[in-house]
Parts: structure tokens; C-alpha cells; sequence
């Protein structure tokens, strides 16, 4: 429509909020913003200013007395109501511009298949502010890959509050591992990845396609949360710590090399310190490749919030979140320092302060010399840390003297 990006929200004639309300302060942030721009907008009184993603919901009435400087609301993936308004403002029809909606070329891209989510876990404000579960078609997501894939971008992530249960709810049965076979069939895409991942819902077909499929990658993000049966009762997450383990199990033997993240909660509403010692032996026992840890803290509107108190002090939180922080760069350090002097496939992703980095297979995080955005290469791990690997990149020469490279990519047989 004419438009180009521009750097600071000051010089813009568009500016769009897409908002994110997992935790309160990522809602507190857009609220920020908002108040931010309302003040500017006497400066600049033709700027369309719109709010979308997870804050806006079926009934904007509340949101529209709340932020009375916002053009227009617009729910997740719901781009026409500011392509009208913007339309409006140029005088060109938006039409042509909906069909093929999809991101500015990358190397990477994440693809949402999923909305909204069915668990209600009682910490969780997701399923009143996204929904239920409406999964988008085979066809549409295998057409949206191929105009990715022509734009430039080599690897793409399939996304979901709950990815596994991708395809229930639609007429044709077909579940997540029927659309990572769809969409491994187009070319120019040459990585796969999928996330976040649900305990219960992580399906034998799932865990065979990652497998056998070259295409997906070795990593599954399978977050559990807590590791007390009573504390992931309260959650109300519908498996045990030891269902939790035995799929681990299954998963790493299935899957050889396969890499392991997960997502995890202190200081949940009644957790004791026996309880919080239960999610420490959690780590210690299954030694993921990365965790994204929380603190609990109350979110109007959840089960939680009406049915459960919220009583374990901020101190204590800050100090079991230390405590989970710490063991795991202890583990992270470990695991990483076995990396070193191996060689892995790296996609070349980007660059931060000079160096170009890229994730090899398993999602560890490159850092290169040298190289071009865009390209797999092979790269000799020579540094390590808890948090990302150096490397030099593997010469033809060396590559014709037999080098070792570590691709996890074991074919086995497609259920």
C-alpha cells in the first residue's frame, strides 16, 4: 500500500501494537506504550494507531472507553479492519494486498497454525483472552510456507499455545505430524520447528515424525512446570511428574540427539519448600538444553486468582527462581563443554554487535567470524558457555579430509 518501515513510532504515519498477556507486566508494557503515544498523537493527529494480538478479544467496548486514542482493535491474525482504515486514509483498495499477507523476508519465520488453547490451567489467562482452539488449514499453511520459502526464508516455526493439538477441531482429521509431512514437502523450506509443546498431547506420531523427517528438527520444547504432583494438581496440567519423566524417556529414545527445553513455575500458590526441592530434581534428573523459568505471580481472571491464594512471600519466589537459575547454567555449562571440537550444520540467522550467528539442529545458539545470513555451514565448536557456543567454520579442504559432522538426523521408520 505504499508504506515503507520506519524507525521510531514518532516518525510514523501507522504504528501497530501487538500485545502479548501471559505475564501482567508484558500487558503492563503495551499499557505503557499506549499512554506513551497518546500524548504524541496532538503532534501528529492523522496517525493510525492500532492495537492487536492477545489484549483484544471478541468485546472491544472496554477497551475502546480504556484507550480512546487507538484507531482500531485487532484480535490475533486479524489484519483487515487496519487495512481498511489505512486504505481509507490513501484512498487504495486493500484487497489485493490480503491475499498474500505474510511476513518481510528472512532467514527464519514463525508460522501460527494454532489459536487460542482448550487446558485452562489455573494459572493461565490464555484461553479467556485468545479463546478455544481454532486450528487454520493444511492447505492454507502449506501455501503460506511456499510464499515464505519465496521470499527467502530458509527455516520456519510452527506456533501454538498448545502445536500438539493442532487439527482436532477441524473437519478433515489430520493432526500435527500429517502438516509437518505437508510441509516438508516444499522445497525451498529446509528447517522445521514446532512450539510449545503439551505433555499430554505429545503424541507417538509427533515424536516419529520428528525422527524420521528430515526436514524437523531435533528439538522439542515440553514445558512441566513444577515437579510435585500436588503443586501440577493445583496447576491443573493432567499428568504426574513420573507420566512427565517416562515421555522424556520415550522422547530421547526415539529421538537420538534430540535437544529438550521446557518452561517451568516457582513459587506456585502453596508450594512448599519439599515441593520446590521436587521441581530441582526435575532438572537434575532430566538436564535440559534450556529453561525458561517464572515466578509466579497472580492474573486477574484466572482459576487461580478466584479459587487459590496466592501465598508464597515475593522473597521467597526471588530466591527458589535463583536457585532454578543457577543449577541450570550449572547443567548448561556442562551439557554445552561436551559441544566443543564438534562439528555442526549451522543456519546463518543474523548478526549482534559484528558477529554473525545461526542454531545448528538442536537450537543451540552459533556465533561465526565469518559467513552469509542465510546459508547452512558447517562449524567446528571452539568456545562454549552456558548460554551459546563460538565456532569456526569447517573449510572444503577440511570437509574433503573427512570431517566429522554432527547432524542428528537418524531415519527411522514413519509410523
Amino acid at each position: 500500500m505504499g508504506l515503507g518501515p520506519v524507525s521510531e513510532p514518532e516518525a510514523a504515519d501507522v504504528v501497530v501494537l501487538n500485545s502479548c498477556v501471559v505475564r501482567q507486566s508484558s500487558e503492563d508494557k503495551v499499557v505503557g506504550m499506549l499512554s506513551r503515544l497518546r500524548s504524541q498523537n496532538g503532534d501528529a493527529p492523522d496517525r493510525v494507531l492500532a492495537l492487536m494480538g492477545c489484549m483484544v478479544g471478541p468485546n472491544t467496548t472496554t477497551l475502546e472507553k480504556r484507550f480512546p486514542q487507538v484507531d482500531v482493535f485487532m484480535r490475533p491474525q486479524e489484519y483487515r479492519p487496519l487495512l481498511e482504515i489505512v486504505g481509507e486514509r490513501t484512498g487504495i483498495d486493500p484487497e489485493g494486498c490480503l491475499g498474500n499477507l505474510t511476513a518481510r523476508a528472512a532467514v527464519t519465520a514463525f508460522v501460527p497454525i494454532i489459536h487460542g488453547c482448550d487446558k485452562f490451567c489455573t494459572f493461565c489467562i490464555i484461553p479467556y483472552r485468545r479463546g478455544r482452539e481454532v486450528s487454520r488449514s493444511v492447505s492454507e499453511l502449506v501455501h503460506e510456507a511456499e510464499m515464505l520459502g519465496k521470499r527467502g526464508v530458509k527455516e520456519i516455526t510452527l506456533l501454538g499455545q498448545n502445536v500438539d493439538s493442532y487439527g482436532h477441531d477441524l473437519e478433515e482429521r489430520t493432526d500435527l505430524a500429517d502438516l509437518l509431512e505437508a510441509v516438508s514437502e516444499v522445497h525451498s523450506i529446509q528447517r522445521i520447528r514446532f512450539l510449545t509443546s503439551h505433555p499430554n498431547d505429545m503424541s507417538d506420531r509427533i515424536i516419529d515424525r520428528v525422527a524420521g523427517l528430515e526436514k524437523v528438527c531435533e528439538h522439542i520444547n515440553l514445558p512441566f512446570q513444577a515437579g510435585d504432583d500436588d503443586v501440577l494438581s493445583r496447576m491443573r496440567r493432567g499428568y504426574t511428574s513420573d507420566e512427565y519423566r517416562r515421555l522424556v524417556d520415550k522422547i530421547r529414545e526415539r529421538v537420538p540427539g534430540v535437544s529438550l527445553s521446557t518452561d517451568l513455575i516457582v513459587g506456585f500458590c502453596g508450594e512448599t519448600d519439599e515441593q520446590f526441592e521436587r521441581t530441582l530434581d526435575m532438572l537434575r534428573d532430566v538436564r535440559f538444553d534450556k529453561v525458561h523459568s517464572a515466578a509466579y505471580s497472580t492474573r486477574k481472571g484466572t482459576i487461580a486468582d478466584r479459587k487459590l491464594e496466592d501465598d508464597v512471600p515475593l522473597a521467597e519466589k526471588k530466591a527458589r527462581l535463583k536457585a532454578v537459575d543457577d543449577l541450570q547454567a550449572t547443567i548448561q555449562t556442562e551439557t554445552n563443554r561436551k559441544l566443543l571440537d564438534r562439528t555442526f550444520d549451522v543456519l546463518l540467522e543474523g548478526t549482534t554487535r559484528g558477529k554473525i550467528h545461526g542454531r545448528n539442529r538442536n537450537d543451540k545458539l552459533v556465533y561465526v567470524n565469518e559467513g552469509t545470513i542465510g546459508e547452512v555451514v558447517q562449524v567446528r565448536i571452539a568456545e562454549t558457555s552456558p548460554w551459546s557456543l563460538q565456532g569456526t567454520l569447517i573449510s572444503q579442504a577440511d570437509r574433503r579430509n573427512g570431517a566429522e559432522v554432527a547432524t542428528a538426523q537418524p531415519q527411522v521408520p514413519q509410523a
